[in-house]
């Protein structure tokens, strides 16, 4: 082959290359995440984090794009916040007292009754915000946002007039607390995520557990449960965070929009959260459910088992969970 062949071939691979260059650069000037969540489209979380990548999308003209993966469809929820940490996706949102059993401060939330109210809810996310902020840090996840779940109570197929009439019942679990109650009640802990929640209960797997209005109602709690005992007994958080180094990546302009966008997608899904709870009672009523306040002894015995879990999480923490349980008493 003659030098000048080599030459003109040389040439036109070369140009070849910079026109393929020139057709993708706008494609690669786009950056895209994945969003893994673990409820249905229609949930107020799903709701929220849908709004938050819009947000997000119009604030960097489309250099952005989160999509929402809702329903457990990319990565189950205990699953997420490790798949967002190894960079298996970009951002997550996880019930974060689903990883109490890493660090007892991610559980502070769903102590029994040391915050029942949205008010008293948000007064203690920010008392422990710094220590789960420093805590995912250190794991390589940047906080982003925290959205509280309705208030819990306890759904059945029979009465409840006291924790006695909860033994031998087959206790649906997501977290360490609610594994802990059916421990001190005599009920038969069975660990069930929500998306496995509606197979669980029709299925028999479980016939009790305790969560939201909202989660009942995604699981069409009345198909299997006729009762509903609004105990309120703690308002447990999704917290939402992005992989740290996805993050760094991002120019200082795109991550300047993508924390002004959850800002913002915070308080929206409180005021979303409280607006809500109501109406998801109202839809269990709506379906025949009997949503009922739990009896002087039923209330007591609950009572009793939030003090007794309380002193167990803060034995648990340690000196710095303590702090966060004072400071929030001041607040």
């Amino acid at each position: 082959m003659s030098f000048s062949m080599s030459m003109s071939r040389a040439i036109r691979l070369i140009g070849g290359t910079a026109l393929a260059l020139t057709l993708t650069a706008p494609a690669s000037a786009q950056t895209k995440w994945n969003l893994p969540a673990a409820y249905p489209t229609d949930n107020p979380h799903t709701v929220n984090l849908m709004a938050f990548a819009k947000d997000v999308a119009e604030a960097t003209g489309g250099k952005l794009q989160i999509t929402v993966h809702p329903g457990a469809s990319l990565f189950k929820a205990p699953e997420i916040k490790r798949a967002v940490a190894t960079g298996q996706a970009q951002v997550g949102e996880v019930l974060i007292s689903l990883h109490e059993n890493e660090d007892p401060i991610f559980g502070i939330d769903v102590i029994p009754f040391v915050a029942t109210s949205y008010q008293q809810s948000y007064k203690l996310w920010q008392a422990s915000k710094p220590a789960i902020e420093k805590k995912l840090a250190a794991q390589g996840l940047k906080l982003l946002f925290a959205v509280p779940w309705g208030p819990q109570g306890i759904y059945a197929k029979k009465d409840l007039n006291t924790v006695e009439d909860m033994k031998g019942l087959k206790w649906r679990a997501y977290n360490v607390g609610t594994s802990r109650i059916a421990d001190l009640v005599g009920a038969q802990p069975v660990t069930i995520q929500a998306a496995e929640l509606p197979q669980a209960l029709a299925t028999g797997v479980v016939n009790a557990f305790m969560t939201s209005g909202s989660t009942g109602y995604d699981s069409k709690a009345w198909e299997t449960m006729s009762h509903f005992y609004d105990t309120q007994a703690w308002i447990p958080k999704n917290i939402t965070f992005v992989n740290k180094a996805a993050f760094d990546a991002l120019d200082k302009t795109t991550q300047d929009a993508l924390l002004k966008a959850a800002a913002a997608a915070e308080p929206r899904g409180w005021k979303l959260a409280e607006e809500k709870a109501g109406w998801y009672l109202d839809q269990l009523k709506a379906n025949k459910m009997k949503v009922l306040p739990p009896s002087d002894a039923l209330k007591a015995g609950m009572l009793k088992i939030g003090e007794q879990l309380t002193s167990d999480w803060i034995k648990k923490a340690g000196p710095d969970g303590a702090a966060v349980i004072e400071a929030y008493k001041k607040m």
